[in-house]
């Protein structure tokens, strides 16, 4: 496939569920588009949408007969998702592989993306169907990867990595979620999860530590109401700094490949 007017196209997956994988994907997408930067969010979690939520977006998708419209969030984020596609949130979707796959591709191909700086997919957890094929047939430029302080989140990342590397999507970083939380009296770091293991993580891969977000109260209370996107802080802007320069990096080294 094309990326016809987008300039990079970042997976962001764990692995794992369960480790704010979504959380850091739509935080990254929002101080990105509060930098001037155009970002769309493919939401490639099939069965477990939560973006739409996150972003207080709703459905349905149009198509005008000129490819499919993206919703578009209150901060003009688009997005397109499984979750616009049935009844309301709490409707399940149950559907067999072919069809998932075949939805994924439509995402991508069929959608009236325009001129966007990045699109960012959020990967589903595991390592099976979505993720092969969006490997295989969408024009990857990299991939972030999202893992929590227990060591079973390191474990698990590291195969979703191992994937990525096999089918040669590049490795932009790493980004740790709920790394600690800071005493609102005294500003002392507490370890909630355990020790850090990010830096093990990606000295082991030879890639770069793009942040390491703490557990905020607020991060919750507006991803509940919709409204994740005003959330904003120090880390998540080190992180959206760190993402720019792993792109460009990452882009130098392919053009010098060529």
């Amino acid at each position: 496939m094309e990326k016809g007017g987008i300039r990079h196209v970042v997976a962001v997956g764990s692995g794992k569920g369960g480790v704010g994988k979504s959380s850091v994907t739509a935080l990254l997408a929002a101080e990105l588009r509060r930098r001037g930067r155009t970002v769309g969010i493919l939401d490639a979690d099939i069965t477990g949408p939560s973006i739409p939520k996150m972003l207080g977006v709703r459905g349905p998708l149009l198509d005008r007969g000129e490819g499919i419209e993206p919703a578009r969030s209150s901060g003009d984020i688009p997005v397109v998702s499984s979750q616009f596609m049935v009844e309301d949130e709490q409707t399940p979707v149950i559907w067999r592989g072919p069809l998932v796959t075949r939805l994924i591709t439509q995402f991508f191909g069929s959608v009236q993306w325009g001129s966007l700086d990045y699109l960012l997919i959020d990967m589903p957890p595991g390592t099976s169907d979505v993720p092969l094929t969006v490997f295989q047939t969408i024009p990857i430029d990299g991939m972030v990867f999202v893992l929590t302080p227990q060591d079973l989140a390191a474990l698990i990342v590291t195969k979703a990595m191992n994937m990525a590397r096999d089918l040669h999507v590049p490795l932009l970083g790493v980004v740790e979620n709920m790394a600690y939380v800071a005493c609102p009296h005294c500003g002392e770091r507490i370890q909630l999860f355990g020790a850090s293991r990010v830096a093990r993580v990606a000295e082991e891969y030879g890639i770069p530590v793009l942040g390491r977000i703490p557990v905020v109260p607020s991060i919750s209370e507006l991803a509940d109401a919709g409204r994740v996107d005003e959330q904003s802080s120090p880390e998540i802007g080190e992180l959206a700094g760190a993402f720019e320069r792993a792109i460009d990096d990452a882009t130098k080294r392919s053009m010098t490949v060529l």
